[in-house]
């Protein structure tokens, strides 16, 4: 397995949903509930007879709406197509019955609509537009950008914009990330080497961040609180921080991981808190304090001190905290493709290694309360 993503519009449960990658049975969607309370998982598995899943991203307004890019084979080709889906009603909101016999009762997801795609080659992924009402979604295919609009109950998806990266050779994507910011007006896409912003209303380039990475670049994130502030991984093992006001050089970078690092991803809630997942088989939570949105730890207000603590918090505030990698985590004995972290509990996060082992882990308590004292 190798695709993995929380529910997006599911704030209450503790949710994911996880797509295999199996070429003798048919594929599956299985969806991970986690009770926090119990410390149970409980799942439910779909059938997706299409093909393997490589990608998997849930709609931001209805709960019982997800796309997958998986491949498609006839004769001797291979396409990798991307589909919307819903799930079974009773599947939208967390059930807590954990059947035992599983294979008995799984159902199939229902087909809302295919994106068309052959005129433009393989789906890498799909993005849905962040704070939309799940009818805008962003598909990369090859060197095209498509920007879609589904119809009334999404049984039809309408291209209602798209453009192409110019230039020589095989250009392709592999990832992009919609901008939370600007009114959801940008998106920003990885292609080989480079990063690069565009304007969903001109689909026009708006910043070039060429050689972001010395190889491949896998995976990009943006800052929930910062709006210039991008994160970027890939095949030269590191995980760089960009301001996209100013791409010449990288504002921080990471080199912890000895492997590619496929995936990065900042916290919802808490923007120092970045996790990051590598083929070296380890998740790593990094503290990115100094470029987040509070440098200085929480400003207090003055009116709460005394003037002996008012001096020694002034002697405190001046100098940002320092960046730390908070926990390595090695329960994975494969390469770790995808991490995520919950949309419901913001110290929670899963992590999926291509032998198909999910593991969810919380930020470390200590942690978690100096970040909220």
């Amino acid at each position: 397995a190798r695709a993995l993503t929380p529910q997006t519009a599911e704030t209450d449960a503790i949710r994911f949903l996880v797509g295999t990658q199996s070429l003798r049975y048919d594929n599956q969607i299985h969806i991970i509930d986690f009770d926090d309370e119990n410390n149970i998982i409980n799942k439910n598995v779909f059938l997706h007879q299409v093909g393997e899943i490589w990608h998997i991203s849930t709609s931001p307004a209805d709960k019982g709406v997800l796309a997958t890019c998986y491949n498609k084979t006839s004769d001797t080709k291979v396409m990798t197509c991307a589909a919307v889906w819903r799930m079974p009603k009773e599947l939208e909101s967390g059930s807590h019955e954990s059947p035992d016999d599983s294979s008995s009762n799984t159902q199939t997801l229902e087909l809302l609509c295919h994106l068309d795609n052959t005129a433009h080659g393989n789906m890498a992924c799909v993005m849905w537009e962040p704070m939309g009402d799940g009818k805008k979604i962003i598909s990369l295919a090859d060197n095209n950008i498509l920007l879609w609009d589904l119809q009334e109950s999404s049984s039809q998806a309408v291209l209602s914009s798209s453009t192409a990266l110019e230039g020589k050779g095989q250009l392709k994507f592999t990832s992009g990330r919609w901008s939370p910011h600007h009114n959801c007006t940008q998106i920003a896409t990885a292609n080989d080497t480079t990063v690069r912003g565009w304007d969903t209303r001109s689909m026009r380039q708006i910043y070039c961040i060429e050689n972001a990475h010395g190889q491949l670049v896998r995976d990009l994130d943006f800052n929930p609180n910062k709006q210039y502030y991008l994160a970027s991984c890939g095949d030269d093992c590191k995980v760089k921080f960009w301001d996209t006001r100013n791409v010449t050089e990288p504002v921080k970078t990471l080199e912890e991981h000895s492997h590619w690092v496929w995936n990065v991803r900042y916290n919802h809630s808490h923007d120092q808190l970045i996790l990051t997942g590598s083929s070296d088989s380890r998740v790593i939570l990094s503290n990115m304090v100094s470029i987040s949105s509070e440098p200085f730890g929480h400003m207090v207000d003055d009116d709460e001190l005394s003037d002996q603590e008012d001096q020694h918090q002034e002697e405190k505030i001046k100098e940002p905290l320092q960046d730390s990698v908070i926990a390595t985590y090695e329960e994975h004995e494969d390469s770790v493709y995808a991490v995520e972290w919950s949309s419901a509990d913001p110290w929670l996060f899963a992590s999926l290694s291509y032998d198909g082992r999910l593991v969810i882990n919380r930020v470390p308590r200590a942690l978690k309360y100096h970040i909220l004292l």
